[in-house]
């Protein structure tokens, strides 16, 4: 007996579950979803919209860039550009007939616009443009090129990213960076303090004289360009875009990031991001090591059920968070007075 735990505990590699873990926390798919979150706490963290569709951001911006360069033969840059201004179409249309509705009704109306663009953009009729359900591939070539880190790998010990995910991790956080400094230099104006009554309370916003709904439109476009440049970054890594990509779940990652960190905190979705990432990634590999080491029977988690038990722990995590730590890591109980109504 004291032999086969010792057989099974040499199998279970604890060393690469700790190592998977922390190259999920600092790579590039935890840089993707703390810019996809610095945007959506601007809309939900300090202005309190239910945005549940903010996927349609990433989804625009991604394929607003990829359409541009494989489809239509522009620059990266070029397409770049169109993928932001995409994104700010797809805010005025979203919010000008929403925008005046209660919490509630705005949440079902962002979740279904959402769904009805990654339809579209799976469709027949836009498969010319879009690639239909095959996607668009190898159109990043551009921003590969211009990579200034030598071939090779870097890190240490087992923990190494060769020069590309290195390059385009340099991009993406480069990016946090830059749009969390943004994002704490509005909330310290007298632009971001309207933000904030109208969370707590945009009657009393609007009593002040204060144009509630333009204040919503700026806050939804400037969240929304954001999460445009999160879905162009996750393209990119790729280089590929697929409808796959952009479901539903990726916006209720972006608001367990935002909730964990700590809601209308600029500090949020970054330390969000690492955390959830890194938990996210030791329970992925920890469940496939504990199974293939005989610690967990196959026939009570079988592996092609990993993903599933996985949702579920951070699911009944994120609960636990909101009851005992309603506030996150990082935030303020004050930040949690959102005007729900």
């Amino acid at each position: 007996m004291m032999a086969a735990l010792v057989v099974a505990a040499q199998s279970f590699d604890a060393v690469k579950v700790a190592i998977d873990a922390a190259r999920a926390a600092l790579g590039v798919p935890a840089a993707t979803y703390a810019l996809a979150s610095v945007g959506l706490n601007v809309q939900f963290g300090y202005t309190g919209l239910l945005n549940f569709g903010h996927v349609a951001f990433l989804l625009v911006g991604a394929y607003g860039t990829a359409v541009s360069v494989s489809e239509w033969g522009l620059p990266l840059w070029l397409g770049v550009l169109v993928g932001v201004a995409l994104a700010v179409v797809l805010a005025l249309l979203v919010g000008l007939p929403t925008l005046r509705l209660r919490a509630d009704y705005l949440a079902i109306v962002t979740i279904a616009i959402a769904e009805i663009l990654r339809y579209a953009v799976r469709s027949r009729t836009l498969q010319p443009w879009t690639g239909g359900t095959q996607g668009l591939q190898g159109w990043a070539g551009d921003f590969y090129s211009v990579n200034p880190i030598p071939s090779g790998r870097y890190g240490i010990g087992r923990l190494t990213f060769d020069s590309r995910q290195l390059w385009v991790m340099t991009v993406g956080w480069g990016l946090v960076a830059l749009t969390s400094l943004v994002v704490w230099a509005a909330m310290r104006s007298p632009w971001g303090r309207v933000l904030r009554a109208i969370r707590e309370d945009e009657d009393v916003a609007r009593s002040l004289g204060k144009n509630v709904v333009s204040y919503k439109m700026q806050s939804l476009v400037l969240g929304g360009v954001i999460g445009a440049l999160a879905g162009m970054v996750l393209s990119i890594d790729s280089q590929f875009v697929d409808p796959t990509y952009f479901v539903a779940a990726v916006t209720f990652y972006a608001y367990a990031i935002v909730i964990l960190g700590g809601r209308g905190h600029v500090a949020a979705p970054v330390i969000g991001s690492v955390v959830f990432w890194f938990l996210f990634q030791l329970i992925d590999t920890g469940l496939r090591e504990a199974i293939g080491a005989g610690w967990i029977s196959p026939a009570l988690v079988a592996p092609s059920d990993v993903g599933a038990v996985q949702n579920a722990v951070v699911g009944i995590g994120l609960m636990a968070v909101m009851v005992l730590v309603p506030q996150g890591i990082v935030g303020t109980r004050s930040e949690l007075l959102l005007d729900e109504r």
